[in-house]
């Protein structure tokens, strides 16, 4: 199987089922099917080949759901990136990965003009939107969205991949500051996706709202899946107005929402009984774990709704799951493996670790990822030697603690581990603890340097009151932290950075 027979398969069970709920439009299998194959034939006609990168420069939309899929019926690979993308960044992306083709919203026809000139790789762009045809007509080498749906034939090309081909490349943060080019191939998604929808036990009725951008693996994922099991997408731009997302899944009848810990914060802070959403089946939270407080304010909130707190990395796509019997046991573990799978803990000399050890996250399994594009000492790092002949796994570079039964913690990332007065703290285990007192909605805590400790302890705070003081915090983590472990300092912020994807951005807190 590859990617592009998850929308073949299902247009050919169920061509009249609807797939797509995006902005006003509803689209079934059978005429996202016919889209994608029309754009497809035009990126053929343009020279598309087997193997060349394709990047689509859109927010969350029908052309962007079709481009991925055009891409892949085309032979080629792929490439998301986040529509905000700056100039140097996408010029940095497109040039790395040496782009054939490009689809952009007509929004961004400035920003992408300018950056024409220095990616000589490109052949066709594509653009989308409103004003596509006005921009075609004055961008060189330039398509519209609606043209290529006018003139190209709607006939599925031929077939050229096999499972080993590469289906994308999903870029990430290095920790250099240049973006890295995650390869996955057809064989590590299609591996991936059938192993969440087997714990997630999703079936064709499943109405799944995506509000993360799809260049975040855990948006894309959401869109592959519900195609691969032949479920509805319903579609969001984003989560800035989380009233009108509740308004959505209660008119669509959802039943599966994905999350990440800020849009459980902001949810929590909602009066969301004036919501039917009954139809609510499960919640998937990854990208950080869920504070256990969370995990319980949403639980009495939605006592019937099954929440999955899960773990896992783009270089692997989903790496850990706790089954949602045992939630209550151990509420602020992320589970096991997933089915397939298997992970282990290694110290800092290769050695495996015995329960309750810290040590990093070692991952094996067909999820694992490729390597990174054009970078081999970087994957050489990351993907090393496993158990068999020939065969890589992957180091995480995340800590975490197993306990008796097998079932792990995430402590931190390796290089945002505290030292302080010669000990090592991890600010998640500080972060759990801020969690628990009412009226924090969000904390970050890092180390900051200092002359006598090495790092002292600073906790960065969001509260849903003003009455909560730094004096009250700090008596709180006393009674419930070791001494190193208590802050040095509190701040109180009205808002913590985010990534693109939603997590919490350390990097920009001092």
């Amino acid at each position: 199987m590859l990617v592009q027979d998850f929308l073949h398969i299902s247009a050919g069970r169920l061509p009249e089922k609807t797939a797509l709920i995006c902005d006003d439009r509803r689209l079934t299998y059978a005429d996202l099917d016919e889209i994608a194959n029309r754009l497809a034939n035009a990126l053929i006609a343009r020279g598309i080949e087997r193997g060349d990168r394709i990047v689509i420069f859109l927010n969350n939309s029908l052309e962007a759901v079709a481009g991925i899929f055009a891409a892949l019926k085309a032979g080629g690979v792929f490439v998301i990136v986040h529509h905000t993308t700056k100039r140097n960044r996408l010029a940095y992306i497109l040039n790395n990965c040496q782009a054939k083709a490009l689809l952009f919203g007509s929004q961004n026809a400035a920003l992408v003009e300018d950056v024409l000139a220095e990616v000589p790789s490109l052949r066709v762009c594509v653009s989308c939107g409103k004003h596509a045809g006005e921009v075609a007509a004055t961008h060189e080498r330039t398509l519209s969205f609606d043209s290529i749906l006018a003139t190209y034939p709607a006939g599925r090309p031929p077939q050229v991949n096999i499972d080993l081909d590469l289906a994308c490349l999903i870029y990430t943060s290095g920790s250099t500051g240049v973006p890295k080019g995650v390869m996955s191939d057809h064989g590590n998604i299609v591996f991936a996706t059938g192993s969440i929808i087997e714990y997630l036990e999703n079936v064709e009725d499943d109405i799944v709202i995506c509000a993360l951008p799809l260049s975040f693996d855990y948006g894309l994922y959401q869109l592959l899946m519900v195609f691969r099991f032949g479920g509805t997408l319903v579609l969001e731009k984003g989560f800035a107005f989380p009233a009108a997302l509740m308004q959505r899944m209660q008119d669509e009848r959802v039943t599966g929402l994905p999350i990440v810990p800020t849009m459980m914060a902001i949810l929590l802070k909602m009066d969301l009984s004036v919501y039917d959403l009954s139809s609510l089946r499960y919640v998937t939270n990854t990208a950080a774990a869920l504070p256990p407080n969370h995990i319980q304010g949403f639980r009495r909130r939605f006592p019937n709704v099954t929440i999955y707190s899960m773990y896992g990395l783009t270089e692997t796509k989903r790496t850990l799951y706790l089954p949602p019997d045992q939630l209550e046991m151990r509420p602020g573990s992320v589970g096991i493996a997933i089915p397939g799978t298997e992970v282990w803990l290694e110290d800092d000399y290769g050695n495996r670790l015995d329960p309750g050890a810290v040590g990093e996250l070692v991952i094996r399994g067909r999820h694992v990822m490729r390597g990174y594009w054009g970078d081999p000492e970087a994957t050489a790092l990351r993907f090393r030697p496993g158990p068999l002949p020939g065969e890589r796994v992957c180091y995480s570079g995340d800590l975490f603690r197993m306990d008796e039964k097998g079932y792990l913690y995430f402590l931190g990332r390796k290089d945002d581990i505290i030292k302080s007065r010669g000990e090592k703290v991890a600010p998640k285990e500080i972060e759990n603890v801020l969690y628990q007192l009412p009226g924090i909605v969000e904390a970050a805590v890092i180390g900051v340097p200092d002359p006598v400790l090495g790092q002292a302890i600073k906790a960065l705070v969001v509260c849903r009151e003003d009455n909560l003081t730094e004096a009250e915090i700090l008596a709180h983590c006393r009674a419930n932290l070791e001494d190193l472990m208590i802050p040095r300092y509190v701040e109180f912020r009205d808002e913590l950075p985010k990534t693109t994807s939603g997590k919490i951005n350390k990097q920009e807190l001092t």
